[in-house]
């Protein structure tokens, strides 16, 4: 499975079906919340929400991570991952639950909430450079140094038949939906979609203006270096979008969205005031293009919005 025009035609539904079994008694089925946009101030519409939020680790991750861990074979230095905080948890979730050690690089931006579930999952934290491609470049060369496995946040064929088990899962919540909002940032959890769907439903990728990285490779044909800023920085913001993803995005993303920095804390508050749902910016962004009318249904289109992560300390509880 070198080449990468192999990948798309390796990552079958039904090799995700097969990982979705082999991970099931390891993570969560995150429910699924019907809404009215008539709560959040918008016309009246119904609105699925899937709560991956809700997920071990606090964000869909968990499930790349699993199927990462437990389709490779584990050297004694263990796993490696560079991460702006949620893969890096995912990784140190699982790699606790499977009694391996997990080195986990960081950049600067990742925040406390992030960085504190790390630790507590047993892993050892590094602080590697500013933004994620620091923090990756540094994983590289410890992996060099020690032999331990590396387990990338969007760019590694284990990684994306994970995330595409999340597909799998909408498809048994939600079967006749004709539209799924997604939030974008290395891709692996658009393409694993991309993988499961095929076609099958509208896939919207949405990413916040700060960080168009797949919205540039569209518009490029291939991946391409991209801004990095946003309120969603230690999230949805690569250098690039990985290239075993491209060829999925390309043939099956529908439509590329961009959401402002405002949208998204605006869809971020709205969730929390209207319906108690708690996301991270990241999470939220997917729900902030439906919310602030960047992307607009057709009548009587069936629309899910894919709420994906919730590691924050926005909630504070006295």
């Amino acid at each position: 499975m070198s080449a990468i025009a192999d990948i798309p035609a390796a990552l079958s539904p039904e090799k995700i079906g097969e990982a979705l079994q082999l991970i099931r008694p390891h993570v969560r089925h995150t429910p699924v919340l019907r809404v009215d946009m008539a709560d959040f101030g918008a016309a009246s519409r119904p609105v699925d929400l899937k709560l991956e939020q809700l997920q071990h680790s606090g964000s869909f991750k968990a499930r790349g991570a699993f199927t990462s861990l437990m389709t490779q074979g584990i050297p004694a230095a263990g796993v490696v991952a560079a991460s702006g905080g949620n893969h890096g948890a995912a990784v140190a979730y699982a790699a606790m639950k499977r009694g391996v050690p997990a080195t986990i690089f960081v950049p600067e931006i990742t925040s406390p909430a992030k960085a504190d579930r790390i630790r507590s999952y047993g892993a050892r934290l590094e602080i590697g450079g500013q933004r994620y491609a620091d923090a990756l470049a540094a994983s590289e060369l410890f992996v060099k140094q020690s032999g331990a496995l590396p387990i990338h946040a969007y760019d590694q064929p284990t990684t994306l038949l994970g995330q595409g088990t999340l597909g799998a899962e909408i498809e048994q919540d939600l079967p006749d939906i004709d539209t799924l909002l997604v939030a974008v940032g290395g891709g692996g959890l658009i393409g694993g979609l991309c993988a499961w769907y095929r076609g099958r439903v509208r896939i919207v990728a949405v990413e916040p203006e700060g960080a168009p990285t797949l919205n540039k490779a569209l518009a490029a044909g291939h991946p391409v270096e991209a801004e990095a800023g946003s309120i969603a920085a230690d999230s949805l913001a690569p250098r690039q979008v990985g290239d075993l993803m491209f060829p999925l995005a390309r043939d099956h993303v529908t439509q590329s969205v961009l959401v402002s920095d405002d949208d998204i804390l605006n869809a971020q508050k709205a969730l929390w005031e209207s319906v108690r749902v708690v996301t991270e910016p990241g999470g939220a962004a997917a729900f902030a293009a439906l919310l602030s009318g960047r992307y607009v249904p057709r009548a009587g289109e069936k629309v899910a919005v894919l709420v994906c992560g919730a590691n924050t300390t926005a909630v504070k509880f006295g």
